[in-house]
């Protein structure tokens, strides 16, 4: 048991702590009292409840992302930077991360990411409306991207064994049986980058409402 006085920050690191071990069903006031070594009432003092305590959680999380974005940089160059913060800081905290993408915040750190985003399209030329599709688009490719890498997801990720199995028929699924130890492996960040490009390339054609592609 620490001497350290309750706080916030140590109620939150706590939860953080506990997300990343068994996840965010885990997260009780109860079982952080336990993990803190404290009374579950003495919490309420900093944190008045658990969704409380998960929002202070998501923006813990939000706000390590270190942003290098450089203002004079193209808009592309920009994007890809924010990307990569963010994908940076998903690895960290993968269970977390999911946290985040589904709960809505209001806080500084919880809204900057998503200003600094939605600043950067705008900058490039798009309107509202095709700005907010393409960060939640973004925000899809990163996601989907993690819970590939942590294997969440296991269609088309990476095996330990065999993916085609002896018993299936080869003549019906040749590009898979030919195409299999590809599907066996891979390269997580160079996949990542791939989806970045392909998605960055093809929004930078993407026409301006009332203009031409940039």
């Amino acid at each position: 048991m620490t001497s350290e006085p309750l706080s916030r920050a140590r109620i939150v690191a706590a939860a953080i702590d506990l997300i990343e071990r068994e996840g965010a069903d885990a997260v009780s006031m109860r079982r952080i009292a336990a993990e803190l070594g404290v009374g579950v009432m003495s919490l309420y003092n900093h944190v008045p409840n658990k969704d409380a305590l998960l929002n202070g959680v998501a923006e813990s999380v939000l706000s390590e992302i270190e942003f290098t974005d450089d203002p004079d940089a193209d808009w592309k160059d920009r994007v890809r930077m924010q990307a990569r913060a963010f994908r940076q800081i998903a690895h960290h905290y993968p269970r977390c991360t999911m946290l985040v993408v589904s709960r809505q915040l209001h806080s500084d750190a919880g809204l900057l990411p998503v200003e600094r985003a939605l600043a950067t399209l705008r900058s490039a030329g798009f309107d509202g409306e095709d700005a907010v599709r393409i960060l939640r688009l973004f925000i899809a490719f990163i996601v989907g991207s993690l819970l590939r890498e942590v294997g969440v997801t296991p269609t088309f990720a990476p095996t330990h064994g065999p993916i085609v199995d002896p018993a299936i028929d080869v003549s019906m699924f040749p590009q898979v049986s030919e195409l299999a130890s590809l599907l066996k492996s891979c390269d997580h960040e160079a996949e990542f980058e791939f989806g970045v490009e392909l998605l960055v390339q093809a929004i930078a054609v993407l026409p301006k409402k009332g203009g031409s592609p940039l």
